[in-house]
């Protein structure tokens, strides 16, 4: 964040005492860009002797006419149309003809299929609500446990930022500085270990599960793969762009619309009544994740201009401690935080704080943000206060409670964490792909 340091030396017990205005805040139900807001000004008028308020337009217009954050509401769009001409259905049929034979059934294709779907989402929530809506259908009468059921469609949701074009990756480029595409390059290894370490956990979970039905006809698998064409080709429009260098992330955003749209026209599903509906869905989380940001920069400049990074940054810095405990005590900080907190917001408010820290350590800033990225997925599907957890709640027709979905998604949950304490070990995984396609 910009911002230029007056000087002040805040107490480390005033940082306590916002942080504890923070939290109250939060668990009073504000709105969090306005709660975000408030607290930085309160920040501001209470520690600072310089009129930072002079400098606030300057610090909210340049993010917000950021050209990279305008990839947001362009994969958003690109979703809600996607939504309304059925292709979600489609993927999840064509695949669930190949996956329904496997020790687990049907729990493959949720993972599977979500995680294909978070290719053209970039979100987790769109992802976890779309394919939640298709596949709750498939398993009634089925004999399969609801827990597991619940519990894989959360988990395949949770892959909705992580999986390129995840929104989460942009919001951290345009905050920290570093490149989207070299994120997008890192998160393809990760991406891939959480969709095998959560199929392992089906396989390992396969009595809570029916056996497999009749075997399918190949001739019938193989029709079934022309319903994946227009998933495919999308991918390739949106990511191919962008790995092949034809692209940046927002023009390839811009191009997934197009062929979003067009996939809509082919399938005899678009109309101006449907556009506009789409439209109007991503003006509401557009406005939402506006109203977010805007609020953080306010936070985050002040607390730029009060030094509190780089005195955290010196504090860590000092500890006799090596760098691996320093990042675990900040992992653990971010799963004891993704508890009770969003985790769009906790990466937005964490960042500008935690990532001087992180570099100082001599870690990898696009290593920390897949990591970072990867515990926002934790946060989204960790009970009690999981997004995700309550979207998919509110799409069932059973009338089962809420405990479920809590115990059904504790095992990847689980896995999830293993998979970052993995990546810390062999940071390869996320690093190697970015550093071998160079620049």
């Amino acid at each position: 964040m910009a911002g230029v340091s007056d000087g002040t030396q805040i107490p480390i017990g005033s940082v306590l005492v916002l942080l504890g205005v923070f939290i109250t805040f939060f668990a009073a139900g504000i709105y969090v860009g306005a709660a975000l807001g408030v607290l930085g000004l309160l920040a501001g008028f209470a520690f600072s002797d310089r009129p930072f308020w002079t400098f606030l337009g300057q610090t909210v217009w340049g993010p917000s006419s950021s050209f990279v954050l305008v990839a947001v509401p362009l994969f958003l769009l690109m979703g809600e149309i996607l939504l309304r001409a059925g292709l979600s259905e489609r993927l999840y049929r064509s695949l669930n003809l190949w996956l329904n034979r496997m020790p687990g059934g049907l729990l493959h294709t949720n993972i599977v299929a979500s995680g294909v779907f978070s290719a053209i989402s970039g979100s987790s929530v769109a992802t976890a609500a779309t394919m939640g809506s298709v596949a709750m259908p498939f398993f009634k009468g089925r004999g399969y446990d609801p827990k597991m059921v619940l519990g894989s469609l959360a988990a395949g949701g949770a892959l909705g930022n992580l999986i390129p074009p995840g929104i989460t990756f942009i919001i951290y480029a345009l905050i920290t500085e570093t490149s989207v595409g070299a994120l997008y390059l890192a998160a393809v290894g990760p991406s891939l270990l959480v969709m095998a370490a959560f199929i392992l956990v089906i396989l390992a979970k396969r009595g809570s599960a029916p056996p497999p039905g009749e075997p399918i006809p190949m001739a019938v698998k193989l029709r079934g793969l022309w319903d994946l064409v227009p998933t495919i080709l999308l991918i390739l429009v949106v990511l191919g762009t962008i790995y092949a260098g034809l692209a940046t992330p927002t023009e390839s955003a811009a191009l997934g619309v197009v062929a979003a749209i067009f996939i809509a026209v082919v399938e005899r599903r678009f109309s101006f009544r449907m556009l506009h509906a789409c439209a109007e869905a991503t003006a509401r989380n557009t406005a939402m994740i506006g109203l977010i940001l805007l609020g953080a920069y306010v936070l985050n400049y002040i607390i730029t201009l009060l030094g509190v990074p780089q005195m955290m940054a010196r504090i860590v810095g000092d500890l006799p401690l090596p760098p691996w405990v320093i990042m675990g005590l900040i992992i653990g900080f971010y799963l004891a935080l993704g508890t009770f907190m969003e985790g769009f917001s906790m990466i937005i408010t964490t960042i500008p704080v935690i990532f001087p820290v992180v570099v100082a350590l001599g870690y990898d800033p696009i290593w920390f943000g897949v990591v970072v990225t990867m515990l926002v997925e934790i946060a989204l599907i960790s009970p009690p206060d999981g997004t995700v957890l309550y979207v998919l709640q509110g799409l069932r027709k059973d009338g089962g409670g809420i405990g479920d979905v809590f115990v059904g998604v504790l095992p990847f949950v689980t896995v999830y964490i293993l998979a970052i304490v993995l990546l810390m070990i062999m940071p390869d995984i996320a690093l190697w792909l970015p550093r071998v396609t160079g620049p």
